[in-house]
């Protein structure tokens, strides 16, 4: 039964999963011919320096496509199953209904997790090519906090998706809005390294909030 339930999340989300997948590809390989053709130009050290000290970042392309990508998986994953209540009759079935949700949300946070790997293992193998150690260091320490807001902002738009009154969706979009942007705020080459812990803790804790609108959806709450 679960193997059917997981399939059928996977259906919804998986044309969402490839066009991320194709997207990344396509800015990674912008960022690379871009850099390649930079160091060409002006030489290696100075480009280094410039992303040490003058704050140029080079990935600068993909700030907001963790962001785009949670929120793309979301609306794909519970918009069907909000409509005309679809979702009810997923919880009817002969199994607990939080645990229905719990492989629900589990699946797709789990398909968004892997996708945002292996932006970040072919962007870390890409840089390696063109930087030394400790810049690759930085830069992730620097693009961290943007994947935890891509993660945040999938559990907080199924929040939102799943709850039956209007007015609570606009109460916790305004909250969602505020706290997100956190995770994006501009800052100085890895400045968030000492929070990513606390962001990384608070993104698991998000993770739980569907199943506070999951139980409002099936009591009906109206």
């Amino acid at each position: 039964m679960f193997k059917s339930l997981l399939y059928k999340e996977w259906i919804k989300i998986r044309l969402v999963f490839w066009l991320a997948l194709g997207i990344s590809l396509l800015a990674l390989i912008n960022i690379f011919l871009k850099v390649r053709h930079d160091i060409l130009f002006v030489d290696a050290a100075n480009y280094w320096y410039s992303f040490l000290f003058r704050n140029q970042i080079y990935f600068s392309i993909l700030k907001f496509l963790p962001f785009v990508i949670g929120l793309a998986v979301a609306i794909a994953q519970y918009i069907p199953e909000t409509v005309n209540k679809r979702i009810k009759l997923t919880f009817h079935l002969p199994v607990s209904e939080n645990g229905v949700l719990i492989r629900m949300h589990a699946f797709g946070a789990l398909i968004l997790l892997a996708l945002f790997l292996v932006i970040l293992g072919l962007f870390t193998a890409g840089s390696a090519i063109f930087f030394p150690s400790n810049i690759i260091r930085a830069s992730l320490i620097t693009m961290l906090p943007w994947f935890l807001g891509g993660m945040a902002t999938y559990f907080l738009v199924a929040l939102i998706l799943l709850e039956p009154m209007w007015i609570f969706r606009g109460l916790y979009t305004a909250v969602a809005t505020g706290f997100v942007a956190i995770f994006f705020t501009g800052a100085s080459i890895g400045a968030f390294g000492p929070v990513l812990l606390p962001l990384t803790l608070i993104t698991l804790l998000l993770s739980c909030v569907v199943l506070f609108s999951g139980y409002r959806f099936r009591k009906g709450e109206m």
